[in-house]
């Protein structure tokens, strides 16, 4: 990339996309509308799915959004660890009344999402657990979209360098790890990370992780970062589409903390402590998305019967300062700086 890009949105703040049903078209477009970078998350949805809540969010704002894709896992996963796995949780199925699914892996119908994209697209398309092939970003680039990759180290930083702008996400952020490869990633801080990707790349940064005031958005701000991205901040709002286990776990005080864990998916992700957290993160090995299908049945059980217990409560170390209040609130005051 020759000339750097400017910042699609009036203000320095972007709502980050929460795959699995959180980042909502009237989440994205109350962010936007706000003066926000508001997003959608196509992971595990169709293309088809994907491109309907573009549609959807078209009809709230015409100001820009974002669409994030996961990149299709290059990872080899050990189905004997996977088998002894589905073994060890069968039990919690069974107490759920529900099976177990099946533990399959694919790419999360990558290839039609991008060619739906590529004939529509908009403002930015960002990409998770990867960076696309350069002739891609061109592609997209020539359709005057922005390319966002995650990257969680200066040596991905480095192996994106032909992206627009790329996401910093520190280890406090919620939800996955956006790494490009399933491994256990050295733990550093969002601004010690900041500092060495600036290092290692000339591209404007997005900063993500515990980003849930406007101390936090100045803060990353003053380190370099061109905005931040905030996810557990929008947790709580009534355009998000929180589930309602979920929305009670964020505000109930037996939940004291929150850690990383493959117990869910197979791939590290943050999340509350809760029991099928403490038991089984050990056991869980590190396979994905082939974990997250197995587990699938049992987690929609789980959320139906109110059990927070055995369901995946992503959030990033910030969560206790997440609030109920209206995207454009939360917008609002994150970028107060």
């Amino acid at each position: 990339m020759s000339d750097p890009v400017s910042w699609p949105s009036r203000l320095p703040v972007m709502q980050a996309p929460m795959a699995g049903g959180a980042s909502r078209p009237e989440l994205a477009a109350a962010v936007s509308e706000a003066g926000g970078l508001g997003f959608l998350a196509a992971g595990y949805k169709t293309a088809d799915q994907m491109r309907q809540e573009i549609k959807q969010t078209r009809e709230l704002t015409s100001r820009p959004f974002g669409m994030n894709v996961f990149m299709p896992t290059a990872d080899d996963a050990d189905q004997a660890e996977i088998d002894a796995y589905a073994k060890v949780i069968e039990g919690e199925a069974r107490r759920l009344g529900a099976p177990l699914g099946v533990p399959r892996g694919g790419d999360d119908d990558f290839t039609a999402k991008v060619e739906d994209l590529l004939a529509d697209p908009p403002a930015v398309v960002s990409f998770t657990f990867g960076c696309p092939e350069d002739e891609l970003i061109q592609a997209f680039r020539r359709k005057g979209t922005t390319v966002v990759v995650t990257v969680t180290s200066a040596a991905e930083a480095r192996l994106a360098s032909a992206a627009d702008m790329l996401c910093v996400q520190g280890e406090e952020a919620g939800g996955h790890r956006g790494s490009f490869a399933n491994a256990d990633a050295e733990a550093m801080s969002l601004e010690s990370l900041l500092s060495r990707v600036r290092e290692a790349s000339r591209l404007p940064l997005i900063a993500a992780g515990a980003v849930a005031s406007s101390a936090d958005v100045s803060r990353v701000l003053s380190a370099g970062a061109v905005a931040a991205a905030a996810g557990t901040a929008y947790l709580l709002c009534p355009e998000s589409g929180t589930s309602a286990v979920h929305r009670a776990a964020l505000t109930d005080p037996r939940f004291t903390d929150t850690a990383v864990t493959r117990a869910f998916t197979g791939r590290p992700a943050r999340g509350l402590v809760n029991r099928f957290m403490t038991e089984y993160s050990g056991r869980a090995p590190a396979a994905y998305p082939q974990v997250h299908h197995l587990t699938t049945p049992m987690r929609r059980a789980a959320a139906a019967g109110g059990d927070a217990e055995t369901l995946h409560l992503w959030a990033g170390t910030s969560w206790s300062r997440a609030r109920n209040a209206p995207a454009a609130d939360i917008t609002a005051d994150l970028s107060a700086i």
